[in-house]
């Protein structure tokens, strides 16, 4: 079955966590999205590439890949051969249950996000090992007998207690040839983020950055899969949704996060997350 979550701009997750074994057999054109919740790609068979956040990273079997929440992101699949991958979505609530001051699970997300890196590569029989927790995994989601929710929850936990440990002692850089990256757009993406109360229209950055508009908004779309406009927005609406869900009310929200028109900033949460930001609260 085709995996939902590399379909439009969102997926949904109201469970715990949810495991796709999608195979397709045909090139994919499929457009950047981003999710409230976290990712586990695993690479089985195909020829793929990965963006996020404008970072391609260029795939092997038995790759996992990291997507943190919120991460802008886009498959490129070559139709050559059939394209085999194991998708786990995971909720920060149940990261959340089973974490422990000293051990926290999402730590994986968090650091992979930090270190701008997204991907870790087993090695040798690792490779195996981590088809095992994937395969396990698989098949405790099947299994219909004595306690089978219980061996579900414990598979997805072992498998995240070895990938925490396996990132943590990973440098977090990469083998060379492992990705790709424009530094000129990574520049223009960092400010952004790190600007979004300010003017952020495209003459004011092909002006900080010495760029023509025009290479500006086509070099930007072909790296990050988006438009200039449709990512500022979505970083502008994901900074505003955390801080209403970190209690700060929804008027001043919406403006720290660069909406200047409140109902621009209605219309546009609502599209984005199906609910009001009150009812998001």
């Amino acid at each position: 079955m085709l995996d939902r979550s590399e379909v439009g701009k969102r997926g949904y997750l109201n469970e715990d966590y949810r495991l796709f074994h999608p195979k397709d057999t045909r090139a994919l054109k499929l457009g950047y999205h981003y999710h409230e919740f976290d990712k586990l790609v695993f690479l089985l068979r195909g020829r793929t590439s990965y963006t996020i956040e404008g970072k391609r990273y260029l795939l092997r079997p038995m790759d996992v890949l990291l997507v943190s929440r919120n991460l802008i992101h886009l498959p490129v699949i070559d139709g050559s051969e059939p394209y085999d991958r194991m998708v786990l979505w995971v909720r920060r609530e149940f990261l959340a249950r089973y974490s422990t001051p000293e051990a926290d699970l999402a730590t994986c997300f968090d650091l992979t996000a930090r270190r701008g890196f997204h991907l870790y590569r087993p090695r040798g029989e690792d490779r195996l090992r981590y088809r095992g927790y994937f395969e396990e995994l698989e098949a405790a989601e099947k299994d219909g007998g004595f306690a089978a929710g219980v061996l579900a929850d414990t598979c997805v936990l072992r498998l995240l207690v070895a990938l925490n440990r396996d990132v943590l002692a990973d440098s977090g850089r990469g083998e060379a040839g492992s990705y790709r990256f424009d530094p000129k757009m990574e520049e223009v993406t960092h400010y952004i983020r790190d600007h979004l109360a300010e003017d952020l229209t495209i003459d004011h950055l092909s002006r900080t950055f010495f760029l023509s508009r025009y290479y500006l908004m086509h070099r930007f779309k072909e790296v990050y899969g988006c438009t200039v406009h449709q990512y500022i927005r979505q970083k502008r609406l994901q900074k505003a949704a955390e801080d209403i869900r970190r209690g700060v009310p929804v008027l001043k929200a919406a403006e720290e996060a660069g909406f200047g028109d409140y109902s621009v900033f209605l219309r546009a949460f609502r599209e984005a997350y199906g609910r009001s930001p009150r009812e998001w609260k």
